[in-house]
């Protein structure tokens, strides 16, 4: 976790308010915080901001969701063609989602993180204080319904209070910090059981209100006596299985793990498994004792640059692309937000981006230290090249989008 100086506005303190550190001690996957009155949220969206999206933004599924008393709509039931020239069949129909919200259904915004922006910059700015990836959806209630039946998630929320008033009933986990192989559908009587006892959290938010709830924590929400609307930011923090999993991977590229089982082997005998599975964890601990820590690093970096990869800051695509032509050393030019790289210097000098690596000769090396750190530069400022040379490596390195223009 990278930890904010206590700042007012930061993401996180717009969510809990603790600094930084007393949270992760005492709430980061630990324990529920309800935080009362903490800030205003229709900033970030509000009820006029929900009508706006589905009446005028041809929001599409999976981007909308609609449930009521603990069944999922099918989509077929508010959705349809856009009409000439926009005859995509899963758009939003708006008089479809009028007639099942006058009807008491909820209504989720999925993937708010990739479409809205007041809520890109809020997942951007937490997923880099935090360093996890971050998501967010919204959930509109009408009045006196629950959209939901109870149930757990298998990353850790901040639920946003924007408008109305929502009763949470929270549980104590029936698994201790699931992992996503683990949904709470398939432990739906476990889940039952524990709600139907006395909850470790009955509160009403309001609006301003946040609460803070560790992955496996059982929870169920009712809306009051008015519309409900609130933000769900998910954090998707890796653990470690995570860690296994990228050790698994390297695993691939050890021979003595890559070595066949004796003819004959019964896997479902454990007479039979007993000495295979000693050898085999032999063979394991040698080779975790010859590990490098930067090789687990750079295997779980590449593998993290997959689907569950948290995106970096958006970029104005048309704005660099025309701009590449006619860039000038006045020109200024920063690291993309939110991408991490790592510089390596040799005989040349690389920068490695999650998906991509991108190599220069070494006499570059001192600009690219310059151009990475994470403050705006001149392009004409640039240590150690020419002016050519500048414009060259700047260029190249806007090319691969590892640089952004400073807007």
């Amino acid at each position: 976790m990278t930890h904010d100086s206590g700042g007012a506005r930061s993401a996180l303190r717009r969510c809990v308010p603790l600094p930084a550190d007393d949270f992760a001690e005492r709430h980061w996957d630990r324990a529920p915080l309800l935080s009362r009155r903490l800030d205003d949220y229709t900033d970030l969206l509000d009820l006029d901001d929900v009508d706006e999206l589905l009446s005028r933004r041809a929001l599409r599924t999976p981007f909308v969701r609609m449930a009521q008393q603990g069944k999922v709509i099918p989509a077929a039931r508010y959705t349809g063609g856009g009409g000439p020239g926009a005859e995509i069949g899963d758009q939003v129909r708006d008089e479809r989602v009028f007639e099942l919200l006058a009807g008491g259904a909820t209504l989720v915004l999925q993937g708010l993180h990739r479409l809205w922006p007041p809520l890109v910059d809020l997942a951007g700015d937490l997923g880099r204080e935090l360093g996890v990836p971050v998501q967010i959806n919204a959930y509109l209630t009408p009045p006196g319904n629950q959209g939901f039946a109870t149930h757990y998630d298998t990353h850790a929320v901040f639920v946003l209070q924007v408008a109305g008033t929502k009763r949470w009933r929270v549980h104590p986990p029936v698994v201790t910090d699931p992992v996503e192989r683990q949904p709470w559908g398939g432990r739906a009587d476990e889940v039952a059981a524990v709600a139907a006892g006395e909850p470790a959290l009955d509160v009403v938010l309001a609006p301003g209100d946040a609460l803070y709830l560790p992955r496996g924590w059982l929870h169920a929400a009712e809306a009051q006596d008015d519309w409900s609307l609130h933000l769900t930011v998910g954090l998707r923090a890796p653990t470690r299985l995570s860690v296994v999993e990228a050790l698994l991977d390297l695993a691939a590229d050890e021979p003595a793990l890559r070595a066949g089982l004796p003819m004959g082997t019964d896997p479902g005998d454990g007479a039979s498994i007993a000495p295979v599975l000693a050898d085999t964890v032999k063979a394991l601990h040698e080779w975790l004792d010859t590990l490098d820590p930067r090789d687990v690093a750079d295997r779980w970096r590449r593998a993290r640059a997959g689907a569950g990869a948290a995106r970096p800051a958006p970029m104005r695509p048309v704005a660099q692309a025309a701009a590449l032509a006619r860039l000038c050393a006045d020109d200024r030019v920063r690291l993309r937000p939110g991408l991490p790289v790592r510089v390596t210097e040799a005989d040349r000098v690389a920068v490695e981006a999650p998906d991509r690596t991108v190599t220069m000769p070494a006499v570059c090396a001192p600009a690219v230290r310059a151009l990475l750190d994470g403050r705006v530069h001149r392009v004409g400022d640039l240590p150690g090249l020419d002016e050519d040379d500048r414009l060259v490596l700047t260029r190249r390195l806007l090319t691969e989008t590892i640089l952004v223009l400073d807007a």
